[in-house]
């Protein structure tokens, strides 16, 4: 088995304060905050799975993503082979595990209504940066297993928070 999915960092400021979405994951045996996001369809252009799956989660829907502006494709030039490049905030890979997934995160702006309940998400919210990382100080383990690294590298180079233990990046 192997994934690939895009995720966001929903990101407002409020009083020159920066909130990001977290939303509650309610599936079989897992429940953990989690931001939103999930797994591409097959030969979907990555902005367009992004965009679906805030909007499915969140019912918010994506006006702005950190970086869309350098995407390039090659449409045209071989209809029976296209491709798409672009810069994600940043990426990962998981390394151990049950099942084997890369994934972006993308840094973006949204509008709409914030649904209560989403697809298989409750409690969605807006969440400051600040007690995203104290939540994450306190049990990073809360958070999804795929989302918990992501967080630390938004964290640590997009705000300077750092983390002791697991951070193992420069």
């Amino acid at each position: 088995m192997f994934y690939v999915n895009a995720r966001a960092f929903v990101e407002r400021k409020e009083n020159d304060i920066t909130e990001i979405i977290i939303q509650t994951r309610n599936k079989i045996n897992e429940v953990s905050l989690e931001l939103p996001g999930g797994r591409l369809e097959l030969y979907e252009p990555i902005l367009e799975g992004l965009k679906r799956e805030v909007y499915e989660e969140t019912g918010l829907t994506v006006i702005e993503v950190e970086g869309s502006h350098k995407r390039i494709d090659t449409r045209g030039i071989n209809p029976n082979f296209e491709v798409e490049c672009l810069e994600p905030y940043c990426e990962y890979q998981t390394i151990r595990g049950p099942v084997d997934s890369v994934g972006m995160y993308f840094i973006c702006k949204v509008e709409g209504s914030l649904l209560e309940v989403g697809d298989d998400k409750s409690d969605i919210r807006w969440e400051t940066t600040d007690e995203i990382y104290r939540l994450m100080k306190e049990d990073p383990r809360q958070f999804s297993n795929v989302d918990r690294a992501g967080l630390m590298y938004y964290l640590k180079h997009r705000f300077g928070k750092k983390f002791e233990d697991g951070d193992s990046g420069s």
